[in-house]
C-alpha cells in the first residue's frame, strides 16, 4: 500500500465513523418516547460545550488583541439581550482590531 492509499482509508473509516455516530444519536433519540432531564440537561449543555472549546484556544493563545476582543464581547453580550448585538459589536471589533485603530 502507498501512502496515498492509507490516507485515503483513514479518510474514509473516519467518514463512515462519524457518519454511523451521527445516524446512531439520531435513531437513539427519535426511538424514545419520552426524553430523561439529565439526557436533555446533556444536551442542553453541548452548544455551550462546543462555543467553549471553539474560544478558548484563541483566547489564550491568540494574542492580546484577540484575548481584549473577545472580553469586549463577552461583556456586551452579557449587558444586551440580543445575539444580533453582539453579532455586531464583534464585527465592530474585529473591524477596529483589522484596521489598526
Amino acid at each position: 500500500m502507498t501512502d496515498h492509499s492509507v490516507l485515503i482509508y483513514t479518510i474514509l473509516a473516519a467518514a463512515v465513523a462519524t457518519y454511523i455516530t451521527r445516524i446512531a444519536g439520531y435513531v437513539l433519540i427519535t426511538r424514545l418516547s419520552h426524553i430523561p432531564p439529565r439526557l436533555e440537561a446533556a444536551l442542553s449543555a453541548v452548544p455551550a460545550a462546543v462555543l467553549s472549546a471553539l474560544v478558548a484556544p484563541h483566547f489564550i493563545y491568540a494574542g492580546v488583541d484577540v484575548t481584549i476582543a473577545l472580553l469586549v464581547a463577552l461583556a456586551i453580550g452579557f449587558r444586551l439581550p440580543t445575539l444580533w448585538l453582539l453579532l455586531i459589536a464583534w464585527a465592530g471589533v474585529m473591524g477596529l482590531r483589522y484596521f489598526g485603530v
